[in-house]
C-alpha cells in the first residue's frame, strides 16, 4: 500500500488504542507542558492580579488593532514569554504551533541577563538534541505502523490535541528554544515611563493610534543602545538606510536620539499603513519590510492568518510571522502592568518623563515631500551616552524643515531576525 494511503489508518489505529487503553496516571497538562519530558521539570506558577483592573478605552479595545481567535497560541505564548517565564528558564516549543510546548528548563547557574555560558549552551543543545530525537522516533513509528509506548501515546496524543494530526509530521525539524524575558520586560517597563508620554504624543501628531508607542517593547525593550548585528540602533532599532529615508538623517547620533527615532518610526509606520492598509500588515513590515509584505498580501490578500501561516518566503520566518502577535502581547502586558507585575512601582518612574514639549522639537513631516538632507556631519556620541544627554543636543541636531524624503525604500527600519 503507498505510504501516504497508510497515513489515515495509522493514525485511526493510534487514536483508538489511545481511547481504549486506561488513562495514563499522570495525564499531560495544558500548557507550559513541564512534565511530557522523562526527566522532572520544575513547576511553573504564574503571576496572580494584585487586584481587578479596569482597561482604559484604546485603540485595543476598539479593534484598530485585531486580535484573530487563530492568533491567540501566538499571543498568548510572548505574553507568558514577557511575564511568566524568567531568564533562568528556557522554552522547548515548536516553531510552527506555538501551544505546543515541550518543556521548559531552568539553566545552570549562574545566569544572567546576556549571552549563554558554554556549559548553558551544551545543555540547552542537549535538550534539543533529546527532543529531536523522540520526535523522529514518535514519527518513525507512526509511519511504519509500529506500536508505542505509553509515553510515546502521551506526546501523540498531546501533540494531535492541541494542533492537529498534521503536526506529527515533521515536528522534529520544528523545535525551537526561546528563553524567558520577564526581567528584562520589567525593566523596560521602568525605562518606558520616561518616553511613553512622549511617544504617544508624538504619534497622536501624525493621527496614529497611540498604542504603537508600545513597539520598543519587542524591538529593544526600551534599552537606548540597544543594537543588533544587520546594524540596527535604538530604541526604534533603525539602519543607515532607513534613517536616512525616514528620520532625514542616517548618523549614529539621530539613530541613538529617541525623540527623532520616534518621529522616524510615526513616518514609517504612517507610510506603511498607507501602502498596506491594514496594522497587522503594516506592523509586521517593520520587521519584513513594506516590499516584502506588498508580496505577501499580493499572494494572499488581506487575509493576514493566511499570511502567517502560508506565506512562503526565505526571510519571512519565525520572527516575521510572530511579529505581530508579539506587539500585541507587549500591548497587553504593558497596558495592564500592576496585573502581570504586582510588586512594579511606577511612580517614581514616572516623575521622571521626558516634558511633552520635545515632541515638538521635529516638526512633523509627510514623507515623500521634500529634496533629500543632507547628511549629518556631526560626530556620533559615545556608546554609552544616556537618553537624558541625547535628548538635551535635539535642538541643535534638528534636520531642516524643508529636509524630507525622496523615496520611501521597500525596507523596514530593522530587518535583523528572522
Amino acid at each position: 500500500m503507498p505510504l501516504d494511503a497508510r497515513f489515515p489508518a495509522m493514525l485511526a489505529s493510534l487514536l483508538l488504542t489511545a481511547c481504549a487503553s486506561s488513562p495514563p496516571s499522570s495525564p499531560v497538562p495544558s500548557p507550559p507542558v513541564v512534565s511530557l519530558s522523562q526527566e522532572s521539570a520544575p513547576a511553573l506558577t504564574a503571576p496572580k492580579p494584585a487586584r481587578s483592573l479596569k482597561r482604559p478605552k484604546s485603540s485595543l479595545v476598539a479593534g484598530i488593532f485585531p486580535k484573530p481567535a487563530e492568533l491567540e497560541p501566538q499571543v498568548a505564548f510572548w505574553r507568558k514569554v514577557y511575564a511568566k517565564w524568567g531568564q533562568d528558564q528556557v522554552v522547548i516549543h515548536d516553531n510552527r504551533y506555538l501551544n505546543l510546548i515541550y518543556q521548559v528548563v531552568r539553566l545552570p547557574e549562574p545566569v544572567s541577563d546576556g549571552y549563554y555560558t558554554p556549559e548553558q549552551k551544551a545543555f540547552l543543545d542537549r535538550r534539543l538534541e533529546q527532543w529531536r530525537e523522540r520526535l523522529k522516533v514518535l514519527e518513525s513509528k507512526l509511519v511504519r505502523n509500529e506500536a508505542l509506548s505509553p509515553w510515546e501515546e502521551k506526546l501523540a496524543d498531546y501533540i494531535a490535541r492541541r494542533a492537529g494530526e498534521k503536526a506529527l509530521f515533521g515536528a522534529a525539524d520544528r523545535v525551537r528554544s526561546q528563553r524567558g524575558l520577564r526581567e528584562r520586560f520589567r525593566k523596560g517597563l521602568e525605562i518606558s515611563q520616561q518616553y511613553e508620554p512622549l511617544f504617544r504624543n508624538i504619534f497622536r501628531q501624525y493621527g496614529l493610534p497611540e498604542e504603537l508607542a508600545y513597539l520598543p517593547h519587542v524591538e529593544s525593550s526600551f534599552q537606548l543602545n540597544a543594537r543588533s548585528y544587520a546594524g540596527a540602533v535604538g530604541l526604534w532599532q533603525f539602519t543607515p538606510g532607513a534613517a536616512k529615508t525616514f528620520i532625514g538623517d542616517d548618523s549614529l547620533e539621530a539613530r541613538l536620539n529617541p525623540v527623532l527615532s520616534a518621529h522616524g518610526a510615526a513616518r514609517y509606520l504612517k507610510t506603511a499603513y498607507e501602502r498596506l492598509g491594514s496594522w497587522p500588515l503594516a506592523i509586521t513590515s517593520y520587521n519584513h519590510g513594506i516590499g516584502g509584505m506588498k508580496r505577501a498580501k499580493e499572494q494572499h490578500g488581506d487575509d493576514f492568518v493566511k499570511i502567517v501561516r502560508e506565506y512562503d518566503h526565505p526571510l519571512f520566518g519565525f520572527a516575521s510571522r510572530n511579529y505581530y502577535a508579539e506587539f500585541l502581547a507587549a500591548c497587553e502586558v504593558a497596558s495592564q502592568a500592576e496585573r502581570f507585575f504586582p510588586d512594579l512601582d511606577l511612580r517614581y518612574a514616572k516623575r521622571n518623563a521626558l516634558p511633552l514639549q520635545l515632541a515638538a522639537l521635529t516638526p512633523p513631516q509627510p514623507p515623500l515631500s521634500s529634496p533629500r538632507p543632507e547628511r549629518s556631519k556631526t560626530k556620533a556620541p559615545p556608546r554609552r551616552e544616556s537618553a537624558i544627554k541625547a535628548v538635551n543636543k535635539v535642538k541643535t541636531k534638528l534636520p531642516s524643515r524643508r529636509a524630507a524624503f525622496v523615496s520611501v525604500k521597500e525596507s523596514s527600519p530593522r530587518q535583523r531576525r528572522r
